[in-house]
């Protein structure tokens, strides 16, 4: 995979952004239950600045820690709980790669930028992985398949479907392919709110308590759970192997 460097934009784009906005058991699949039921996507945040570069990338700096330094600088103030849980989720990335080889680093990146688009100056649409992968499209000029992976993780395709955006997501951002695709749904479904480790049916479970079984991402979990349940699987299975 080749190596991202954010380039400059100048204001007019930044300002347009702005105003658009059976499971195998294996090593890394068992995790202690945890079940939160405390609201993460709907707890209010403060308003931040969203850059439309990071300064002084340096040139031999990788994706993964390309993508951690503009993460942090986008969450770690203004949602520090989905901070803390896309920190869970890039360590539980890294834990992927004897299995991923040079697909690792790529990965690595999706989980630590899988979650910006719940900020409220990205969420133009409410699909916040079309949110964030519009803004790393538009304004960073992200590498493509990390813009794939991060519109399409976790079996967005249906909470699209839900929200009547299933055509907009195809359209802009063609799936990524499944073995990567799995992988992140992987490490966001068995990572909790907070950033532990968990196991897939009561990442589950915590969502539909959050939410409540009436809530639309409510009704997009139940209808991806086999999807989930099966990428989930079919990860644990490819660690296995490695």
């Amino acid at each position: 995979m080749s190596q991202h460097v954010t380039p400059a934009i100048n204001d007019s784009a930044t300002a347009t952004m702005r105003n658009t906005q059976t499971i195998t058991r294996c090593p890394v699949c068992d995790a202690r239950g945890s079940r939160d039921v405390s609201d993460v996507s709907r707890r209010q945040a403060a308003s931040v600045h969203v850059p439309a570069q990071l300064s002084s990338l340096d040139f031999m700096q990788t994706i993964a820690a390309w993508a951690e330094g503009l993460a942090r600088s986008l969450l770690a103030g203004a949602l520090p709980r989905r901070w803390a849980h896309v920190q869970g989720v890039a360590a539980r990335a890294r834990t992927l790669k004897p299995s991923l080889g040079a697909d690792a680093e790529l990965l690595e990146a999706a989980a630590w930028l899988h979650d910006i688009g719940y900020l409220p100056e990205l969420a133009a649409t409410g699909l916040h992985g079309l949110d964030g992968a519009r803004y790393l499209r538009d304004v960073q000029d992200a590498d493509p398949m990390l813009c794939r992976l991060v519109a399409h993780h976790s079996c967005a395709v249906i909470e699209a479907e839900e929200r009547d955006l299933a055509h907009v997501l195809n359209r802009e951002f063609a799936p990524p392919p499944r073995p990567l695709g799995d992988a992140l749904t992987f490490c966001d479904m068995t990572t909790s709110p907070d950033g532990e480790q968990v196991h897939v049916h009561n990442r589950l479970a915590e969502i539909h308590d959050r939410y409540g079984t009436s809530h639309l991402v409510s009704r997009s979990i139940r209808r991806a759970t086999p999807l989930i349940l099966e990428a989930v699987g079919q990860v644990c299975a490819r660690a296995a192997r490695s």
